[in-house]
């Protein structure tokens, strides 16, 4: 049978359209305007006019109101296709991996952390070392000095991360103490290679990143080819937002329940008292009511004020989940003072979300 040049391409386009959907669309958010959302636009003047005068170094920010973008802005050399360091903001997606694996039956949070690295552990398994589970090392409760522990990742000498994560002294009981810990992330995606055969990328495009139209992500990974987890993931802003979108429905996604909505609650409940990084409870100043780093955490997601939940990396990354104004903020930039940071958003963006 004949078939016309033309029709046959377009049948070899509908073919590789089906078979490749994650690099053939990039399935953006809808947008809307601040009016039709019920954002006031004056507010969102005034948060900018803040972030220039405090001389805030932000490099992007998007707005989500009722699932649609009502406002973006990138500064700079800062770009919507340009993907954007995020530091612990990967923690958050590490969770969400961890998430997929239980619900397949792949692991509990309560599974021991040396049944999955039989060939990598100590000489001497200490009491506490034996009673690590999953759920500790996503909430940052394992019971180490992390600061010490977490020195490893910038040592050449250490090229086992695993094995030297597990030969750490334990002091504390594991889940008695909140104390941040990036390498804690990294074994839960040590522990999710071991589990799929596939890097955490790998596994999470099928399942996460596919169905909401994210692609070109990169992660860095240790000396041992594990992706790091905790640190490392470049995305774009509105993948950001997407994520955010996902988890304020509960992980659902244009109609289809793709993570059970009990793990995102698992997530963004508080499960233990947290402390800002690098601080002692008996060091503690803060006062709670001022501080977005002492509203308690969840499963690699950090509780803020005004009933929020927020994904968190150094130098001001954000994912800011707002269920009670079914809104998302994302946004990227490079400013040390990250409580200032969200205060403004707490003083300007907040209120303007009618």
């Amino acid at each position: 049978m004949n078939i016309h040049p033309a029709l046959r391409l377009a049948l070899l386009c509908g073919l590789l359209w089906s078979y490749f959907p994650a690099q053939s669309q990039s399935l953006s958010l809808p947008r809307s305007t601040p009016q039709a959302e019920k954002v006031n636009t004056q507010g969102i003047a005034n948060y900018m006019e803040a972030v220039k005068k405090s001389q805030q170094d932000l490099h992007s920010i998007m707005i989500v109101r009722h699932g649609k973008v009502v406002y973006e802005h990138w500064w700079g050399e800062n770009s919507a296709k340009q993907p954007h360091v995020l530091n612990s903001v990967s923690k958050t997606f590490t969770a969400l991996a961890a998430g997929f694996c239980v619900s397949e039956g792949r692991f509990k949070v309560t599974d021991k952390v040396i049944s999955f690295f039989p060939d990598q552990l100590p000489a001497q398994i200490s009491p506490n070392l034996a009673k690590l589970e999953i759920r500790h090392l996503l909430t940052m409760s394992v019971g180490h000095e992390a600061m010490e522990v977490n020195k490893s990742r910038e040592d050449p000498s250490v090229t086992d991360w695993v094995a030297h994560f597990l030969a750490a002294p334990i002091t504390l009981a594991p889940g008695s103490e909140f104390e941040y810990n990036s390498l804690a992330t990294y074994m839960v995606s040590a522990i999710i290679q071991k589990v799929t055969g596939e890097k955490l990328l790998d596994y999470l495009y099928p399942r996460l990143f596919r169905p909401l139209g994210i692609i070109g992500a990169t992660w860095w990974e240790c000396p041992q080819g594990i992706n790091c987890g905790g640190w490392g993931l470049f995305l774009k802003t509105e993948d950001l937002a997407k994520t955010g979108q996902f988890i304020l429905q509960k992980g659902k996604w244009n109609g289809e329940q793709l993570l059970p909505e009990s793990w995102i609650d698992e997530m963004t409940t508080s499960h233990i008292a947290s402390l800002p990084y690098g601080v002692k409870r008996a060091d503690l100043k803060d006062d709670p009511k001022d501080s977005d780093w002492l509203q308690g955490y969840g499963y690699q997601m950090w509780r803020c004020r005004h009933n929020a939940v927020r994904a968190d990396g150094a130098n001001g990354q954000f994912i800011i989940v707002l269920p009670e104004k079914d809104a998302v903020i994302a946004i990227t930039a490079n400013i040390g003072d990250m409580q200032s940071e969200l205060n403004l958003i707490w003083k300007y963006l907040l209120p303007a979300l009618k």
